[in-house]
């Protein structure tokens, strides 16, 4: 992947040259070439901005700089090196002056680099952004200071260029060369082999639509606060649904809207859902019939999404209250399940009864246990 950076502040930039991403260009995953707009000014003053149309505060970067600039390096692939933009100084560009002449350059719109201008404008940059820049061939950032850059540069850019404004938050920075800087540590580590371990980004945060959870090293014990033991257990099943969990919890906590988006599994639900509820049921039915459902109650209502924790029967005294639905003489249990559960209360009701092997006759609620 060629990056090529255009900005009034190429120190903004030197960061790129260090830890990961200055090992990447090293071995060849990708180069960096960085130029100063100012290369591009036509006057002695080099100067790159103009007051607002209309007025206002602040300083618009005037668009025979910028997109000289972008002309220049549209047309460079990997292997070439821009050469001069002296002729830029002293002559306006035949296209600044006849635009109607100028019908941009022929290479099909997907073989065109992909032009990204930062702004808080832009469309938000997420982690399905940073995937699909990683398989660019050639990217080119146009840093805006000030009060930006003039539209008409961003319109006409699409002539060469694929474009997207990009923002990273709603927030304004001083310049582009911040959110530049963002961007490319979130999608060079993408690189095939930029990465030491190359499944590292695997378990990132948003790769699968949800925060990271927490993480954690030696030593086992430090300050009284231990490492999960399902971290140190061994089983790599445990360990995966521990790191989905602390995964859906932080998302829950930190960011819920992201959970809209995701696709959650029965467990996930329980997960994020489930609290302490009790069941109590008045049901028709014997103790001997009983005796048989009881050691797979449990087992059924874990399989259908309620987690139980107690579950208690006794015969109900019908001697005093002959007129009770059930009838003198029908033998009554009262039946209390106390567990978690992410079910709406009626379903968990509608699941211990089903459980019972669904009792002719049954009355009886559950509630949310405080």
């Amino acid at each position: 992947m060629r990056i090529d950076v255009l900005t009034i502040f190429p120190e903004y930039l030197e960061p790129m040259r260090h830890a990961l991403l200055g090992k990447a260009i090293e071995d060849g995953h990708l180069t960096v070439h960085v130029h100063n707009f100012r290369d591009w000014a036509t006057d002695t003053h080099q100067s790159v901005d103009g007051r607002p149309a209309g007025g206002g505060p602040g300083m618009v970067l005037k668009p025979e700089v910028v997109g000289a600039a972008l002309d220049d390096v549209a047309t460079l692939r990997e292997g070439t090196q821009l050469g001069t933009a002296a002729p830029h100084r002293s002559v306006p560009r035949h296209d600044d002056l006849t635009p109607a002449e100028f019908t941009g350059y022929e290479a099909a719109p997907e073989a065109r680099p992909l032009l990204i201008i930062p702004t808080p404008s832009g469309k938000p940059f997420t982690q399905e952004d940073a995937q699909a820049f990683s398989a660019e061939e050639h990217v080119v950032f146009a840093c805006g200071r000030y009060e930006g850059i003039d539209q008409r540069v961003i319109d006409d850019a699409a002539t060469r260029y694929r474009v997207r404004e990009v923002s990273i938050g709603d927030y304004v920075l001083i310049g582009g060369e911040v959110a530049v800087l963002v961007m490319v540590e979130a999608f060079a580590r993408l690189i095939p082999g930029v990465l030491g371990n190359s499944e590292s980004h695997l378990q990132d945060s948003f790769s699968d639509g949800l925060l990271e959870g927490p993480c954690y090293t030696k030593p086992r014990q430090w300050r009284g606060r231990e490492i999960p033991e399902v971290l140190l257990s061994g089983d790599h099943g445990r360990i995966e649904r521990y790191r989905r969990d602390q995964a859906l919890l932080k998302t829950q906590l930190v960011r819920p809207e992201l959970l809209d988006a995701v696709e959650l599994s029965a467990q996930d639900k329980f997960v994020l859902y489930a609290r302490p509820v009790r069941t109590r049921l008045n049901v028709e039915m014997s103790l001997r019939d009983w005796s048989r459902l009881e050691p797979r109650v449990a087992k059924k209502l874990k399989k259908a999404g309620y987690l139980a924790e107690a579950i208690q029967a006794a015969e109900q005294d019908n001697a005093c209250t002959p007129d009770n639905m059930f009838g003198a003489g029908n033998t009554v249990l009262n039946v209390v399940v106390e567990g978690t559960s992410a079910l709406p209360l009626e379903e968990a009701t509608s699941v211990v009864v089903r459980a019972l092997g669904q009792p002719a006759q049954w009355y009886g609620t559950t509630v949310e246990a405080i």
